[in-house]
């Protein structure tokens, strides 16, 4: 089936005099990490699939600064902030969808105080709201009675709340979804956040990722699914590990709809 992977940007629009419906905030790892690209173009799949007008910001976006502020570069942080936001509202943005619960949280928490006030979801909520609206029909396809369980990521979970909208997307392909242990508000981190993902590890006995990849792994699951690209990149290292890529693969929420209905 042929792909639909085309993208207007916001530069498109204001061009035409028009806006779109939502922008799409892609993210440094959407933008440049080759595994994460196949994330964004998962979103950008389902959005297409569905007729949303949505646009990115292409070369016009810049990080949205959250590893500087979690490293604690306040400076650098208010800087990229500023950019971001100088550009967001000229172009009078509004909604903004992003496939990243560090962008997702920063633009949702951090932004207003320094002018930037935007409705902010993240991926898993708007294929929720697609779904539960009917605009997006999901069949079990591949997936089908397959074991899958979910990591929260932090910045998702436990730091917004956000813990229903990933786990009934994954119900709704006629799977069995198995919990970790530690899930949902005890949810366990994989080891990224707080800048961590760009640094060396520290001294200690096991790396966390190692922890949380184990943790997942003990439930023998065929899918281990996130929704976030930094845990992308932990625990698909954590199960390369265990030489365990062949029995158990790591997918984004948004990639199990798409792949499961051919999109």
């Amino acid at each position: 089936m042929e792909h639909n992977n085309t993208v207007t940007t916001m530069a498109d629009y204001a061009a035409k005099g028009e806006s779109p419906e939502i922008l799409f905030w892609v993210g440094c790892a959407g933008s440049f990490d080759d595994r994460a690209k196949k994330i964004t173009k998962a979103i950008v799949r389902i959005l297409n699939h569905v007729g949303i007008k949505f646009a990115v910001l292409g070369t016009e976006e810049t990080c949205s600064g959250d590893p500087a502020k979690r490293a604690g570069n306040e400076f650098l942080f208010q800087m990229q902030a500023m950019n971001a936001i100088t550009v967001l509202n000229g172009y009078g943005i509004k909604k903004i969808v992003t496939g990243c619960p560090h962008c997702f949280n920063t633009l949702k928490n951090e932004y207003p105080s320094i002018g930037g006030n935007y409705e902010v979801i993240h991926h898993t909520q708007l294929i929720q709201q697609l779904i539960d609206s009917g605009k997006l029909t999901v069949k079990g396809g591949a997936f089908k009675g397959k074991l899958i369980t979910f990591h929260d990521p932090c910045y998702l979970g436990r730091a917004n709340d956000v813990y229903e909208a990933p786990r009934e997307i994954i119900e709704k392909l006629e799977v069995e979804l198995s919990e970790m242990k530690r899930s949902r508000a005890k949810g366990f981190c994989c080891g990224a956040g707080g800048a961590q993902m760009f640094k060396d590890a520290e001294k200690g006995n096991k790396e966390v990722n190692i922890e949380r990849s184990e943790e997942a792994l003990a439930l023998k699951p065929d899918v281990i699914a996130t929704g976030c690209p930094f845990c992308m990149t932990m625990m698909t290292d954590g199960v390369k590990h265990f030489n365990k890529e062949q029995q158990t693969k790591v997918m984004d929420v948004a990639e199990l709809i798409a792949q499961a209905n051919d999109l």
